[in-house]
């Protein structure tokens, strides 16, 4: 199996470019080089600012020039990244050469006169000269964003960055008074609310470091260690594969953060091992696009979305990271169990043990990686360094990495550089084009008039108006980054929520979760799809698969808002209580969900199957509802009425089922 593992390990970067290919150009050795060459740029300029050496000029620059300066280079890099069509050419166009010399030209100027532009507040009376640049990075950003995250953010950013100029001309519940372009350009651009407002300000201060380190880990090798951890742990159990394919396929989204580039990374080597054991195309691919798109929420890393959640409620991000670790807990427990009741009711048993890695063997060769993940995270809890402890973690890895046999040669070492230029690219692309929209709002002050339109509209319903809330972070979730469905949300949606009472930090938790909930729900479930075409099945019986096995996270992100001790934010009993309940809860979801309880058996097909299991699938939701909070249940009450639907839907499987459901694959 170690050979397997290993030609599986090398297609699925090729995999990965192929999938790649639809969106990146590929470049010529020359362009490589430019990327390479901006790439080291924007880290020198990053490391220069957040550790305040000064060693360029002496002394640490102004925060608005070191933004205009890297948010000039990634820019660029933007241009050099993404084609304007989907047609992918090998070239960089001479149309994307002059915008990247007018970019040099434009973010050279903001840099020369950033102090005047602080001083004299440029944002509300700059020189002509400036009026007329701000309208060009205007143009720029929204097709930098257009370029990095597809058409929906291009038309999303223009409609919010627009709406200054024509705000007096809407109906009276969305208007605002409106003013002259020139005058929202340079607040756009010159100001720091709108384009180096806090999405921009957190990835070149926060999340930088943690992307460069997570492209580290992945071309160190820390990729392949963790599949063939989750191998050696997990192979050899029941339904082993698709048990691997959770525990590989979070931590790699904890790492790279994208539902998307994880399923192409991992999902090459876990759906073939699921299909090999005798799981179908459509579970396989389900299960690996849920897997992967949970590991966006999973700790310690959690892509970008955490470090702006932290900066909207100026808090620390360990406190979101630990506030995360339940629901994620319960969401891949819940993946974890789906799969063990499906593979006990098909009897689909793990890999042989002599096929499988041995831990030591794994463990001995990749040990280091466990290190640097514990000295990060020490960093980030006991000394809560978050700007620098990504740096010095990454620092630590690639020199232990250089006496390995993961040793990176000059050619490696490029490859990784560039790798992580298209992902620095991309993320600043979007989010300098996000910024856009939190600029129209703040300009207008008309977010403040939209939650309470909200809240007026659910009638002071808290209930209604989280499940508007889920529905509006879904419907903008779909084609949108997580971050940038997230950012907009977080402006408009939760302030809404806030004001009726809920708990600020499960309000943006609630809006995160439903906002990439679309990666795994039809019509658009990007993140099967991808999976789909890896497993060769049809997109959309994928999607469905995947929906189905991550429907324990359509509940969770309400639970913790009923009660934020699933958020570990009450005292330690009720923590401890509410965990418990919840864990027991999803497991017994799960059994209801795959028509498989543990001790009960096979819980059949059928009518009067469907109503056994929705019995023990209400019995379970029961019990995973926290106890208080919103409702003010008492546990005692919800175990009570926990039990009653558990024992009539035992009951029921066993006095109406006949005796031929029991083994029976139906679902």
């Amino acid at each position: 199996m170690s050979n397997t593992l290993n030609e599986s390990q090398n297609q699925a970067p090729d995999s990965e470019k192929q999938a790649k290919n639809l969106r990146y150009r590929e470049l010529s050795d020359v362009w490589r080089k430019v990327m390479a060459i901006m790439t080291a740029c924007s880290i020198v300029l990053a490391v220069n600012q957040i550790f305040n050496l000064g060693f360029l000029v002496g002394y640490v620059m102004l925060d608005s020039r070191y933004m205009y300066l890297i948010t000039g280079v990634m820019l660029c890099m933007v241009f050099i990244t993404f084609p304007a069509s989907k047609k992918s050419p090998d070239h960089v166009p001479w149309f994307d050469i002059v915008i990247m010399v007018i970019i040099t030209i434009v973010f050279s100027y903001y840099a020369f006169y950033a102090e005047r532009i602080v001083l004299e507040a440029w944002e509300y009376t700059a020189p002509p000269l400036g009026e007329a640049l701000a309208l060009v990075t205007w143009v720029i950003v929204m097709e930098a964003g257009r370029r990095a995250g597809g058409w929906p953010v291009f038309f999303i950013v223009a409609i919010f960055s627009l709406y200054p100029t024509f705000a007096d001309m809407l109906p009276a519940v969305i208007a605002a008074l409106s003013i002259p372009i020139t005058d929202a350009a340079i607040f756009h651009v010159m100001g720091a609310e709108s384009l180096f407002g806090l999405p921009m300000t957190v990835f070149a201060t926060l999340v930088f470091g943690f992307l460069v380190f997570g492209i580290s880990l992945q071309f160190t090798g820390g990729g392949p260690f963790f599949i063939n951890l989750a191998f050696a742990l997990l192979g050899h159990m029941r339904g082993g594969p698709a048990k691997v394919a959770i525990f590989s396929s979070g931590l790699m989204g904890s790492m790279s953060g994208g539902p998307i580039s994880n399923v192409l990374t991992t999902g090459p080597l876990s759906i073939p091992a699921m299909r090999r054991i005798g799981f179908s195309k459509e579970y396989a691919s389900g299960v690996e696009a849920c897997a992967s798109t949970g590991g966006v929420f999973m700790p310690p890393i959690m892509g970008a979305t955490a470090f702006v959640m932290a900066s909207f409620l100026n808090i620390s991000y360990v406190t979101v990271a630990i506030a995360a670790i339940v629901p994620s807990v319960l969401y891949f427990f819940g993946l974890f169990m789906q799969i063990d009741a499906y593979a006990a009711r098909r009897d689909l048993r793990g890999l042989p043990k002599a096929e499988l890695p041995k831990l030591g063997n794994v463990f001995k060769e990749g040990w280091y990686f466990i290190a640097v993940f514990i000295a990060l995270i020490w960093m980030l809890v006991y000394l809560q360094r978050e700007a620098v402890a990504p740096f010095y973690a990454t620092a630590i890895l690639l020199v232990v990495n250089q006496f390995t046999v993961h040793k990176l040669y000059f050619d490696r070492f490029m490859q990784l550089v560039a790798q992580m230029g298209k992902l620095l690219a991309e993320l600043a692309g979007i989010l300098a084009a996000i910024g856009l929209i939190i600029g129209g709002l703040a300009v207008t002050g008309i977010a403040g008039t939209i939650a309470n339109d909200l809240v007026y509209l659910a009638g002071e319903n808290v209930i209604v108006l989280l499940i508007m809330g889920a529905l509006t972070s879904f419907i903008l979730g779909i084609g949108m980054t997580v971050t940038a469905a997230y950012i907009f949300l977080a402006i408009v949606l939760v302030p809404a929520l806030t004001n009726s009472g809920l708990d600020p930090l499960a309000s943006h938790m609630f809006v995160m979760y439903w906002g990439m909930l679309s990666f795994i729900t039809p019509p658009v479930a990007l993140a099967a799809f991808a999976a789909a075409s890896v497993a060769n099945v049809s997109p959309m019986r994928a999607g469905i698969e995947a929906m189905r096995l991550g429907a324990i996270i359509y509940f969770v992100p309400f639970f913790f808002v009923f009660n934020p001790a699933l958020l570990l934010q009450a005292s330690a009993l009720e923590n401890l209580q509410a965990i418990t309940t919840a864990i027991i809860g999803v497991a017994i979801v799960s059994a209801a969900l795959q028509g498989y309880l543990i001790g009960v058996g096979d819980l059949g097909g059928g009518a009067k199957g469907i109503i056994a299991r929705i019995l023990i699938g209400i019995a379970g939701l029961t019990l995973a509802l926290p106890a208080g909070g919103l409702f003010g249940f008492s546990q005692t009450f919800l175990l009570v009425v926990a039990i009653l639907f558990l024992g009539a839907g035992i009951l029921g499987r066993f006095l109406f089922l006949s005796k031929s459901t029991p083994g029976s694959p139906s679902s």
